[in-house]
C-alpha cells in the first residue's frame, strides 16, 4: 500500500479531506463543517444527530456528504452509532445482515469496523480525534476522545481489523482526522498524570496541555502501524471553527463535522 496522504477537495458545495488513490479500495472523507443546511450555532454541514439540530435537516446534510463522497445513493445502508466514549468496537463481517450490526452500534460504539462493499459507516467529532484506518478491501472508523485514547480504541479497532481481513498491521495505512490540537487542549492535571503514566511525557504540552493525536499514533504504532503510514490533520478544531466545529471554542452548543467511509462499488461522479 502506497504512504497516505490528505487532499482537500470540494463536491457539491462540501469539503473534505480525503486520499485520492482509494487506498484497499476504500472511499473516504473528513468533512469540514461548510456546505450543508443547518444553521445558527450548527452552521452548516452539521452531521450530528443528538446535539440539538432539526434531524430533518441532519438528514439532508447526511444525504449531501454521501453525495459529495460519491455514495449518494447508499444512505438506507448508512452506519452510524451512538458513540459513547468507549471502546466498544462494532465489527460489519462480509456475512452479517446490516441491519443487525445497527442495532448493536445504536447500543453504543466508537469504533465501527467494516469489510462488505456499499456499507457507508459515519462518526461525528467536534474536537475528539477521528481515525480511519484502511486494510487491503476493509476499513474502520474511529472516535477516540481523551476517554477513548486512554483505552487505546484505536489499536484495539486495528487488532480487529487485522484479524477480519487476515492482512497485517503493515498493510494499514492509518488517518488521523481534524482534532483539537495540542496548543488549545488544556486539561485537569488528573488528566495529565494519567496519560504521561500511559504513554510518556512526550503527550504533555505547555500550561497544562495534552497531545491526543500524538498519544493515538502512538497506539497505533505499538500495534506496528509504521510512522510512515500514518497522516495528521494538524489543524487545530479550536483554532479553525470556521473550518471545523468545537464543543470548546465554540461553548459545547455547535454542530458536529463527520469522518465517513465506504467500499463503493461503483462511485459516482463527484
Amino acid at each position: 500500500m502506497v504512504a497516505p496522504e490528505l487532499v482537500r477537495r470540494t463536491a457539491y458545495g462540501v469539503t473534505l479531506l480525503g486520499d485520492p488513490h482509494r487506498p484497499g479500495g476504500v472511499t473516504f472523507g473528513f468533512l469540514e463543517r461548510t456546505g450543508g443546511f443547518s444553521t445558527g450555532s450548527y452552521a452548516s454541514l452539521n452531521l450530528g444527530t443528538n446535539c440539538g439540530d432539526d434531524p430533518e435537516v441532519v438528514e439532508r446534510n447526511r444525504r449531501l456528504a454521501l453525495r459529495a463522497l460519491g455514495a449518494e445513493n447508499l444512505f438506507a445502508s448508512l452506519v452510524s452509532p451512538l458513540q459513547v466514549h468507549g471502546d466498544h468496537v462494532v465489527t460489519i463481517g462480509a456475512d452479517r445482515q446490516v441491519d443487525d450490526a445497527l442495532d448493536e452500534a445504536h447500543q453504543g460504539a466508537d469504533a465501527i469496523v467494516c469489510v462488505q462493499r456499499d456499507v457507508p459507516v459515519l462518526l461525528c467529532y467536534a474536537d475528539c480525534v477521528p481515525i480511519i484506518l484502511v486494510a487491503p478491501e476493509g476499513f474502520a472508523v474511529v472516535h477516540s476522545g481523551w476517554k477513548g485514547t486512554l483505552l487505546r480504541i484505536a489499536a484495539k479497532a486495528l487488532d480487529e481489523l487485522v484479524r477480519v481481513c487476515d492482512c497485517s498491521t503493515q498493510d494499514v495505512a492509518a488517518y488521523v482526522g481534524p482534532h483539537i490540537g495540542r496548543v488549545d487542549y488544556e486539561v485537569s492535571s488528573d488528566i495529565l498524570e494519567r496519560f504521561a503514566e500511559a504513554f510518556g511525557p512526550r503527550v504533555l504540552g505547555e500550561k497544562g496541555t495534552l497531545d491526543l493525536g500524538l498519544a493515538v499514533r502512538m497506539a497505533l504504532e505499538e500495534r506496528g502501524v509504521a510512522p510512515s503510514m500514518i497522516v495528521e490533520v494538524r489543524e487545530s478544531t479550536a483554532s479553525t471553527t470556521d473550518r471545523f466545529y468545537s464543543y470548546r471554542a465554540e461553548n459545547k452548543t455547535c454542530g458536529r463535522h463527520g469522518a465517513i467511509a465506504c467500499m463503493v462499488s461503483k462511485v459516482g461522479e463527484v
